[in-house]
Order: C-alpha cells, then structure tokens, then sequence
C-alpha cells in the first residue's frame, strides 16, 4: 500500500534542510550588565574630568590669604559616586602636607563615628568647605566662606550626592547661609537646591570641636543614629 505524503510536512522538511545551523559556542557567560558598566565608566570619568577642572579653579584663585599660606590644595577624597558627601570645615596642619581631608586624630575619629553607623570612609566622599588650610588654623571669615562657597556648591554637583552631612559651623555657612551657632541647627533633617536637584542634609559637630569638647560626643551620637535611619529609608548601598 502506497504511503501518503502530508504536503505540509514535505514543505516543512524542504525549509529545516535550508536553514544553516552555525551556532558559536563561548565558555565565557554572557555579560548582561556591559553597557550600564559602559555607562557607569563613562560617568566616572566625567566626574573626574570636572574634579581636576574645579581644581584648577581653585588653584588659580588670586588674593587670598588661605591659599598663599597653604602647601597643598584639598580638594577631596573617596569615593566619587557615593550617595554620601561629607563636608568638614577647612585643612588643618596634617590635611596642608599631605594634601588629603581628615587625617590625624580628627580622622581617626571621623573613622570611629562612621564605623559605629556600619560605613567605611573609603565608601564615602570627604571634602572641606574651604580648600586650603587657614593661617595659624584659625577659622575661616564670612567672607572666606562666601567665597569658597562658589566653588563647593559647584563641587557638591559633581559629586551629587544622595545625602550630604555637614562638619562644622563653617560647612554649615558655606552649604545652607546659616550662621548660628551649629548647637541650634545640628541634628534637623535640611534640604538645598542646586542646579534644580534638590540634597537632604544633616548638621552635626566636626571631629576636631569633638576632640576638645568630648562631652558633645553623646549629641553627635544623636545624630548619627539620625543617618544611619536615612541610609536605610532612602535603601543606599555604603
């Protein structure tokens, strides 16, 4: 008895047999995130490039006593795309030679606060309110402030962060225009616009205040715990 051939079937047959199979085998997975990294590089240095332009900004700032009595410009250190910009108040003699922020026991115990709310300081970025070191250490003029505020506001952009906290009656000045003293304004949840984005901010004691009034350590404990809580609202990754 003679097979009947299904028509559909042949047609079928006919259009596997001119398909090429040529098929590339590759042991290494496929790298599903390549452009978000392309995208992340690119960002990275884009920030990088307008660091060292802002730089030389400060660099070539003309008739000022900051500059002309300091070594070294401090511009910053850490982690340029954290969500967490902290902000101290001016160099100090250690900062001035070796040219980075917090260094020395104020640093030492910057990196206790930060360890007691579960944060490395190599995770986050560290800068000053003003970049070169003050004559005889003293703190920085109004006017110093004002100056140097241009400057940081430009450089809290390029960082944009996601929290900024504030060391030190200066930080504070520079930042938001208060000048008051900093144990009325620590501890409160602020906000800033710049450049239409707007950062939450937190005022609290600079390690070096801490350091010669220990007794405020149980206020800046406060508003430690006060991070640590917006770190986890806002789910950041530290």
């Amino acid at each position: 008895m003679k097979k009947l051939i299904n028509q559909n079937d042949k047609l079928n047959e006919e259009l596997i047999n001119t398909i090429e199979a040529n098929f590339v085998f590759n042991k290494k997975p496929i790298n599903r995130f390549s452009e978000v990294k392309k995208e992340s590089d690119i960002n990275q240095r884009n920030k990088q490039d307008l660091l060292e332009n802002l730089k030389k900004q400060l660099n070539s700032i003309e008739n000022c006593k900051l500059r002309n009595n300091s070594k070294n410009i401090v511009l910053g250190e850490g982690n340029i795309n954290s969500p967490i910009m902290l902000i101290g108040e001016a160099p100090g003699e250690i900062e001035d030679k070796v040219g980075n922020p917090f260094k020395g026991e104020s640093g030492e115990l910057l990196d206790k606060m930060l360890i007691a709310i579960n944060i490395k300081r190599e995770n986050i970025y560290t800068s000053y309110a003003i970049n070169f070191r003050p004559p005889e250490d003293r703190k920085p003029t109004s006017q110093e402030i004002k100056r140097y505020s241009n400057f940081l506001k430009e450089h809290i952009s390029i960082i944009d962060p996601k929290i900024i906290i504030l060391m030190g009656s200066t930080a504070m000045e520079a930042v938001t225009g208060i000048n008051e003293k900093i144990s009325s304004e620590r501890g409160k949840w602020k906000e800033i616009i710049l450049n239409k984005n707007t950062y939450p901010l937190m005022i609290t004691f600079n390690p070096s205040y801490l350091i010669r009034y220990p007794d405020n350590k149980k206020y800046s404990w406060e508003d430690l715990k006060k991070i640590r809580e917006k770190v986890k609202e806002l789910k950041l990754t530290i």
